[in-house]
């Protein structure tokens, strides 16, 4: 267990650089980083490019789990301290949610019977990867090449990090922001702003990026399939 992951991977960081045993007999390192909220059996695993075995292990059903496979070995979390390390990872994250990082994120909304799915999830592959002599690192390019556009506006939503896409599905919208004054909410699927066509959030932010405070413009998204046009003013 790690401490002050918020601060800048500190508790991992310390122990890859101070192991308490030889980093050297480390096969792997799954990472649990919000587990919490686990929705319709959907989730996300991160890391599935950083040994070459991650996809057989993965392709077939584990307690028919959606999994939303992320091949980039490095994120905002303990298992990028270990990537940088040559060693495989995988991080498991169930999404974001409206309470993420606010007190009302309280013990009542966490679904305890999905985190014990996660936890037999681990317990599978885990036994699966027994049937390999060694779990063979490499390196991934995805998170190194995409590059994180600068914007100073927002639609202010919460993104639904799990969707495959297209389109940017959101998880919920913040009341008094451009969004939500569009008439947005949760499951929405936005697939234009102005000009710009959002695949996904990396076309989201790029998007965003050409816009301004009080900058006005369209916005296009999805409802149950039904395309809705809004004007907005960020």
């Amino acid at each position: 267990f790690f401490s002050a992951e918020e601060s800048g991977l500190i508790g991992s960081k310390y122990f890859t650089a101070h192991p308490t045993f030889p980093l050297e007999t480390v096969e792997y390192m799954i990472n649990f980083d919000m587990v919490g909220r686990l929705r319709d059996n959907r989730l996300q695993v991160s890391g599935t490019g950083t040994a070459r075995e991650w996809d057989e292990v993965l392709d077939a059903s584990i307690h028919d789990l959606n999994i939303k496979k992320d091949p980039a070995g490095v994120g905002p979390s303990d298992h990028t301290s270990f990537y940088y390390n040559n060693i495989p990872v995988l991080h498991v994250f169930t999404g974001t949610h409206e309470d993420y990082h606010k007190p009302s994120d309280d013990v009542e909304k966490i679904n305890f019977k999905g985190m014990a799915k996660l936890a037999a999830m681990v317990y599978s592959i885990t036994s699966r990867t027994t049937a390999y002599e060694k779990i063979e690192f490499q390196k991934t390019k995805s998170a190194e090449q995409k590059s994180t556009p600068r914007f100073s506006v927002t639609l202010g939503v919460i993104p639904d990090y799990l969707f495959a896409g297209p389109g940017l599905k959101i998880d919920g919208a913040t009341e008094g922001r451009p969004a939500a004054k569009a008439g947005m909410k949760a499951g929405d699927i936005v697939v234009k702003i102005g000009d710009f066509t959002i695949d996904d959030i990396y076309a989201y932010m790029s998007a965003l990026g050409a816009f301004k405070k009080g900058d006005s413009t369209t916005l296009v998204y999805l409802r149950d399939g039904k395309e809705i046009e809004a004007s907005l003013t960020f």
